[in-house]
């Protein structure tokens, strides 16, 4: 997927997506699958590690949102990552099956920064 497109998918009004869009902006590396998988697989997942993440104290940005999104969208999505150049957050991109539309955004802030792989 095109920078610029996906810039502009991220253009949207909350904060998950304000701040990956931001990370992208200042050289934040990304990828994005090409197949689709059904959103309320991914929503039951994120469910699952959002109570976890919350258990250890983690309160991952706009998680909770983009798990109700999936939940309601009802149609698959494609997946996306995205790795802020300072390697201090990532970010979970959930796009339309053609990838014309953001889904849903959520941010996780990593503990441990370390060296790229």
């Amino acid at each position: 997927m095109d920078r610029d497109l996906l810039m502009q998918l991220l253009a949207g009004d909350d904060e998950a997506s304000a701040a990956a869009l931001a990370a992208l902006r200042g050289g934040a590396t990304y990828s994005v699958g090409e197949g689709a998988q059904p959103a309320e697989r991914h929503a039951g997942v994120f469910r699952r590690r959002l109570r976890r993440m919350r258990m250890h104290g983690v309160e991952p940005l706009g998680l909770e949102q983009a798990v109700q999104l999936l939940s309601e969208h009802g149609r698959p999505v494609r997946v996306g990552m995205l790795d802020s150049a300072d390697r201090t957050w990532w970010f979970l991109l959930f796009l339309t099956e053609d990838g014309s539309a953001l889904v849903a955004c959520a941010g996780i802030r990593r503990l441990v920064v370390g060296p790229p792989l």
